[in-house]
């Protein structure tokens, strides 16, 4: 008995080690993943301790099934066989992603990106040539068969756009470069998490510089969450612990924190030595407590408002995400609701409730005292096309075993309508939360309850369609980029482009040239910054030449957006913390 248990306390010893020894390669991987020429010259030292440890597991397998397990002791046995299969299986993954490394830092990129990349290539010169063609017979279409002729092309175009938009697809995930991106999204969004814990639990609040921000603004929660977010980035960027006020809240009388986790562990007392109102930062730099206005009385404005992006993220951020400038925000968003333990609950018992599942898409359904006054009406119609087409795009990738849609809305009877014009689509629904929604019931909690699972649950989504008009479908698109690495393009508005309220000019910079050929069209040379007004959703987009200062229509695809960077606190001793805790 004694020899059988030494040997697998040897055993044991061999196992620590050897899992030892594979944690730290595979996070010496991930480290030198920013120092490709490094890594790549380790890369052959990995692989032979890697085959050495192979080896060794082979050996221990066949030592351990030559063991003979006494009676009394199978729990034991089973425990290290486990462990043995649980450490094979670590080092076929490792070995899985360092064959992906490889690839992504040899000579080149692999053959499926090259292939993918290809059959673009191709796909939009068939699209070009379809459509000229098309377009000329159209000439020669009796006018009583243009309505048939017009409606099968647009649904053999249909089918090009969406293969083409799949081949995109597969080809963002090529190779590696999906993995890539969830760990960089991750590491980002770990990074800015880290810095604003770090500013908003300071060791002495006595000492620390702090900015106050009252919650009650006269506006629906959505636009009292972005008036948070607007205080919360001017804290960050001014180094100041963000004080937020909101006892008495008009949705929730307790206050922010009876619904979701404090801004701060350790600093919630607005008192200190000074006091005074926002003059600007460089002005306010010997004030230890700054009151903030709301956005459209502040003065003088700082450089940190949206659309603006920290300059020291920005090349990662440029590289990962389609719109920077929406990352930014929503990593606030992200830190200010997270749910207290309640509301936790309470999402989880309406997602099984209602039996939300994948896949399903996303419809925020916006009247009341919007239509006329900030939104137009849009029919359920308008919103079930765009529906329909990212369903048909969705089943290039994935199995449809029901068409769902997440039906949100302040209107009670757009549930049934929608069931009744849509038979063929599942839509889940609370009805309840759209009574609540109503203007004569809008700022009391349960109504605060209806908006937050709402917003929940539209950003849960795989696309959402919906008017970015309205603060409810922003704060979800917002959320939606916190749960992907890259969600720009999951949605369709039927009005407006993605902005935040009180945001700095939103500019463009032309890339091409374009002559007008008519009145509404405005000219541009490469390098015209122009200030965007809104996206037509049809090709153009309208806006001023800065320089000319005309405002009319241009091609969409003739510019490209002109990020803004700023330069916000680094937070040094935040990452060091940080770093500290992911060796």
């Amino acid at each position: 008995m004694r020899p059988w248990a030494g040997s697998w306390r040897w055993i044991t010893l061999v196992l620590l080690a050897w899992g030892t020894l594979l944690f730290y390669i595979g996070g010496h991987l991930v480290r030198d993943s920013e120092h490709p020429e490094r890594s790549s010259r380790e890369l052959s030292k990995i692989l032979a301790k890697l085959e050495r440890l192979k080896q060794q597991n082979e050996d221990l397998r066949r030592m351990a099934e030559s063991l003979r397990i006494p009676e009394g002791q199978a729990e034991a046995g089973s425990l290290a066989a486990g462990r043995l299969r649980s450490l094979e299986d670590q080092l076929t993954r490792a070995k899985q992603k360092i064959h992906s490394f490889q690839k992504l830092t040899g000579d080149g990129p692999g053959p499926t990106q090259e292939e993918l990349r290809r059959k673009v290539e191709n796909g939009v010169k068939e699209f070009w040539y379809f459509v000229r063609s098309e377009v000329k017979r159209l000439s020669n279409v009796e006018n009583s068969e243009r309505q048939k002729y017009a409606d099968t092309l647009l649904q053999d175009l249909g089918h090009q756009e969406r293969s083409i938009m799949t081949d995109l697809y597969y080809l963002s995930q090529a190779d590696g470069v999906g993995e890539w991106r969830m760990k960089e999204a991750k590491d980002l969004s770990d990074l800015v998490q880290n810095r604003i814990t770090y500013l908003q639990n300071p060791p002495d609040c006595s000492k620390a510089r702090k900015l106050v921000c009252n919650i009650n603004k006269g506006c629906g929660y959505g636009c009292q969450l972005h008036h948070v977010v607007y205080c919360f980035m001017i804290a960050y960027g001014t180094q100041r612990t963000l004080i937020l006020e909101s006892h008495n809240w008009r949705y929730a009388p307790g206050g922010w924190e009876t619904v979701f986790l404090p801004v701060s562990n350790t600093c919630t007392d607005r008192s200190g030595a000074s006091t005074g109102h926002w003059s600007g930062e460089a002005h306010d730099k010997d004030v230890q407590v700054v009151e903030l206005p709301i956005v459209d009385s502040l003065h003088p404005r700082p450089p940190y408002l949206p659309l603006a992006i920290p300059e020291d993220l920005a090349p990662r951020l440029h590289r990962l995400h389609g719109d920077p400038s929406v990352w930014w925000v929503s990593q606030f968003v992200k830190y200010l609701v997270r749910p207290q333990a309640w509301l936790e609950k309470e999402i989880q018992q309406t997602t099984a409730k209602l039996g939300f599942k994948h896949p399903i898409i996303g419809v925020h359904v916006r009247r009341t005292d919007k239509v006329g006054t900030e939104a137009a009406f849009h029919p359920i119609e308008e919103y079930m096309l765009h529906v329909e087409e990212q369903f048909k795009l969705l089943a290039r990738r994935v199995s449809i075993d029901k068409k769902r849609v997440y039906l949100a809305t302040d209107d009670p009877s757009l549930l049934q309508e929608a069931k009744t014009k849509y038979p063929d689509y599942e839509f889940i629904s609370d009805n309840s939360i759209s009574w609540s929604a109503g203007l004569h019931n809008r700022y009391t909690e349960n109504s605060l309850r209806g908006v937050i699972l709402d917003i929940h649950f539209l950003s849960q989504t795989d696309f959402l369609v919906c008017t970015f008009s309205s603060q409810v479908c922003r704060v979800a698109y917002e959320i939606m980029q916190t749960l992907h690495p890259d969600a720009s393009s999951y949605f369709y508005s039927l009005d407006d482009i993605y902005y935040f309220g009180g945001q700095n000019a939103h500019n463009q910079i032309a890339i091409y040239p374009h002559q007008p050929r008519n009145s509404e069209d405005i000219p541009l040379e490469p390098g015209d910054v122009i200030g965007v007004a809104g996206n037509h959703w049809d090709g153009y987009s309208k806006g001023i030449n800065r320089k000319l200062g005309r405002t009319g229509l241009y091609p969409s695809y003739k510019v490209k957006e002109k990020i803004e960077t700023v330069k916000y606190p680094l937070y040094p001793e935040a990452d060091k913390l940080l770093n500290s805790q992911n060796k």
